[in-house]
């Protein structure tokens, strides 16, 4: 019987030939990944195993992104703990503000994570890397830290469900549509502790930045991880940026899997989910009048320059609603860079919006951007949770840029086609 991508890279990392679902292995890591809120914790549990040095400097990478620049004395503690961690350790990927970016924006865009790797990180949302063909899962705190002192994890091999996605794509329905869709099919438990394949004509036209963002919210849906097969499109992607050899892992056409979906595209709208989980989806046109307060387009889900070129064209020449906040956060510095030289920055400031150094700050209610009692958001983000993005009273949408940036002109939840 044959093996899925996710089974076959799992197996090559353990040394064996073939792997089955529900079989415990221990896995060789090829990046292990913490930002300013998990690798303080991290760095105190390394640090009780005795061990003097982490175990490959080029292999662990920590990103302070989640509090930063920083906005209390507290968080400034905590990337200061990070900072001290990765000069001790002499770690070859630390980046400091200025030249740091939303993580699992900043990742790829370095070549630091590529086709074919084994990738633990202490965020839940590592499973973005699963766009380029890796096995990436989010850990908690001690098993990156177990990871960084061996260079190896433990997994049970997950069951895989194959999604396949068919048809051309609707106008300004994008990646952030079709994953929106496919948790409110199956929930937010749905594929709990499995891979999710994205497969299908559809997805073999989908631009990298749109599998970036299907592949980041997997965990959404509980998946293990997200991922796609690499083609022509990921080598162009990593072609230029890859910093170490990679290997393209394929499934076997005779691959075992737990359920296989099928996905008409063609019938997709672009879709909102409604508070408090991202399975509370409706296409634009059931959203009827929600009244909102703030638009937040950026995070590591549509954060990339794609995300900005769509909010930007349709923003470009109009205003922000008067009772609207605009805040866009670009993924990375880079990004930000180009979007500042295609325009799109001056477009968005004109229009009334207001740009970020990049930070995930909103996201998670931490900074710029926290919402009131009462107050309602239109977001990019990934997670619409009780309190997710401030006051538990207070409610977050979750959309594409497309929908995120029609909403801000005005003042209410809208599809594109209502101002383009």
């Amino acid at each position: 019987m044959g093996m899925t991508i996710t089974e076959k890279i799992l197996a090559d990392h353990a040394g064996k030939d073939f792997v089955e679902p529900g079989e415990l292995i221990n896995a060789r890591l090829d990046v292990v990944l913490g930002n300013d809120i998990t690798a303080p914790v991290a760095i105190k549990e390394f640090e009780r195993l005795g061990v003097d040095r982490v175990y490959d400097p080029d292999k662990v990478v920590l990103v302070p992104d989640h509090f930063t620049p920083n906005k209390d004395i507290k968080s400034a503690e905590q990337a200061k703990m990070v900072r001290e961690f990765a000069r001790k350790q002499n770690l070859t990927n630390y980046f400091e503000v200025g030249r740091m970016g939303i993580e699992h924006c900043l990742l790829p865009e370095q070549g630091l994570v590529l086709p074919g790797d084994v990738i633990i990180g202490a965020d839940s949302h590592t499973c973005t890397y699963g766009a380029l063909g890796a096995f990436a899962t989010g850990v908690g705190s001690t098993d990156m830290a177990a990871g960084m002192a061996t260079g190896e994890a433990w997994f049970r091999v997950p069951e895989t469900i194959k999604f396949v996605y068919r048809g051309k794509l609707n106008p300004y329905v994008s990646g952030k549509d079709l994953i929106l869709y496919t948790i409110g099919l199956i929930g937010v438990d749905g594929a709990r502790y499995m891979s999710m394949e994205f497969t299908g004509d559809t997805i073999k036209s989908l631009s990298m930045d749109n599998r970036f963002t299907m592949a980041n919210m997997a965990i959404e849906a509980g998946a293990k991880n997200g991922i796609f097969e690499p083609d022509e499109i990921t080598i162009a992607y990593i072609e230029k940026r890859a910093k170490r050899p990679y290997k393209l892992y394929h499934s076997d056409p005779d691959a075992k899997y737990a359920q296989v979906i099928e996905i008409d595209v063609t019938k997709i709208e672009p879709q909102v989910a409604f508070p408090h989980l991202p399975e509370n989806t409706r296409p634009i046109s059931q959203v009827g009048e929600v009244a909102i307060d703030q638009v937040v387009i950026g995070s590591c889900t549509n954060g990339r320059i794609e995300d900005l070129r769509v909010a930007a064209e349709i923003i470009k020449g109009r205003k922000v609603h008067p009772n609207v906040r605009l805040i866009v956060l670009p993924g990375t510095q880079e990004i930000y860079l180009q979007a500042v030289r295609e325009g799109l920055v001056e477009a968005i400031v004109e229009a009334g919006g207001a740009f970020s150094t990049p930070t995930c700050g909103p996201c998670l209610g931490g900074h710029m951007g926290i919402l009131a009692k009462g107050e309602r958001a239109v977001s990019t983000t990934n997670r619409n949770f009780v309190g997710r993005m401030g006051h538990p009273e207070s409610e977050v949408y979750l959309a594409s840029p497309a929908v995120a940036a029609a909403s801000s002109l005005l003042g209410r939840i809208a599809g594109p086609e209502e101002v383009v």
